[in-house]
């Protein structure tokens, strides 16, 4: 097949969506199939590093659109209108065009794919609703908007993939209509308890604390803030790793802890494998890629009760759910966890057994079966399909502050 992927986001940017891209460009790139990326460009000078694939190394090719920062926000960028998008699409002749998070730069696209009678898969990747409320943009008018806006643009869409069931739920109930279920992959040799660093945990531990850390942006929908009971815990030492705007405030809110910045790749991976345990505290995650890649480091998770992690963890089986926003809650399951490293390590044991099989080519060969059933349909020729995964109700969760560990 020959797919146009258009996301707003790609390396060099760190974050779910320019992850999830190439990810899954790979895989259509091992695959044999012919993927285009299209993106946002990003800032002058910043360093795109190449990009290969498959035993021949085949270059991914990738088409960058002009692009502006994100007022308030620069480390997110915004492509302008361009016909370079419409040139790009029909000159790849695709078979199908791949919308990424689409809300700027995918909408356009989803334009031109209708223009051009192409079908087009649309990924929720982004609670741009809950981001809305979180910078307050108009309060609930904000909301309303981006619902609005997500509406529009998926309904365009032969089909919408929803990384998880809560995901899922809140289309549907929002008006989006043929959703159905696409997860994300882990890579579980990359992210691994070998990797653990003792001489790395006590560097950031001199005293022998138990190491509590959060990766991901430094922004104020993320919530890193809820950490800061967890910093005056005795015997916990708390490590941030990411920037992002809240960074200056967040050295102030968070006294004590250790601020590493951005890491990737190995030297990531070597982080998260050295935690004793990890923290998520945004409570508007469709998924959680970080959750994933601290279970397969053999690390348990506290993470909030809502959105992706609901699907992810296993609340006491490989960590805590705590109640969203709630500072207190996260506290209370740090200490309680931080005095218990028998049931951190099974905690961390059954995480990784967890995740293990949700490979990048398991979730890549699901997208590619949605992709056929899409083509299918589009040319009237429905294939034979296997029952699609349904999408339950998350079940009730007994939080962690509602019994003892």
């Amino acid at each position: 097949m020959r797919v146009a992927i258009v996301t707003e986001s790609f390396p060099p940017e760190v974050n779910g969506v320019a992850h999830s891209v190439l990810r899954t460009a790979e895989h259509l790139a091992r695959r044999g199939h012919q993927p285009l990326v299209i993106t946002p460009a990003p800032a002058r000078g910043a360093h795109c590093p190449p990009h290969s694939f498959g035993p021949e190394e085949t270059p991914l090719p990738v088409v960058r659109i002009p692009s502006v920062p994100l007022p308030g926000y620069p480390q997110v960028r915004i492509a302008l209108p361009s016909s370079r998008l419409a040139t790009a699409i029909a000159g790849h002749r695709p078979d199908l065009v791949h919308l990424a998070g689409p809300f700027v730069l995918g909408a356009r696209a989803a334009q031109v794919a209708q223009r051009l009678g192409l079908p087009a898969v649309a990924v929720y990747q982004t609670d741009l609703a809950g981001y809305a409320q979180a910078y307050r943009v108009g309060r609930g008018l904000g909301s309303a908007a981006a619902w609005h806006r997500i509406r529009t643009i998926h309904r365009s869409a032969a089909r919408t993939l929803a990384p998880s069931t809560p995901a899922a739920h809140d289309l549907t109930a929002n008006g989006v209509p043929r959703v159905k279920l696409w997860p994300r992959g882990v890579d579980s040799a990359r992210f691994h308890p070998s990797h653990r660093d003792e001489a790395l945990h006590r560097a950031l531990a001199p005293n022998g604390e138990v190491l509590v850390g959060y990766v991901g942006r430094l922004a104020p929908e993320k919530r890193v803030d809820l950490l800061a009971g967890a910093c005056g815990l005795p015997g916990v030492r708390v490590v941030v790793i990411g920037d992002g705007p809240s960074g200056p405030a967040l050295r102030t809110a968070l006294p004590g802890a250790v601020f590493l910045g951005r890491r990737t790749g190995a030297e990531l991976a070597r982080y998260f494998a050295t935690l004793d345990l990890f923290v998520h505290t945004g409570p508007l995650e469709t998924f959680c890629q970080t959750i994933q890649e601290a279970m397969a480091s053999g690390v348990p998770v506290v993470a909030p009760a809502v959105g992706g992690p609901l699907d992810l963890v296993g609340h006491r089986r490989t960590g805590l759910l705590v109640p969203p926003r709630d500072a207190k809650a996260v506290t209370r399951a740090v200490a309680a966890l931080a005095a218990e490293p028998e049931l951190r390590a099974a905690y961390g044991r059954a995480g990784r057994a967890d995740v293990t099989a949700r490979t990048w080519e398991a979730v890549g060969d699901l997208l590619l079966r949605h992709y056929r059933e899409v083509l299918a349909e589009h040319h009237g020729t429905p294939l034979p399909t296997a029952p699609a995964p349904t999408m339950p109700a998350p079940a009730p969760v007994a939080l962690a502050e509602e019994q003892p560990v």
